[in-house]
């Protein structure tokens, strides 16, 4: 792999890394984390989070996603 390669690699990672940082700070306006299925354990001093639901979205979307993406390529 030459570098010209290798950098245009490096800059999508990038634009990946800013879209996810951008979803994260905005999915707490639309409940996500604090929906029934998200659980909360407490144990002592330590708090285990278990975002059930929330993931199960998250990946129903991007499923939908993705699959129009590969229909419209083909």
């Amino acid at each position: 792999m030459d570098f010209s390669q290798m950098g245009k690699w490096l800059i999508v990672l990038g634009i990946g890394i800013v879209v996810i940082g951008i979803v994260m700070a905005v999915s707490g306006k639309f409940g996500f984390g604090k929906l029934p299925g998200d659980f909360t354990f407490h144990i002592g001093d330590s708090t285990i989070f278990v975002p059930l639901a929330s993931v199960i979205i998250i990946s129903l979307v991007l499923t939908a996603i993705a699959n129009l993406i590969i229909r419209l390529f083909k």
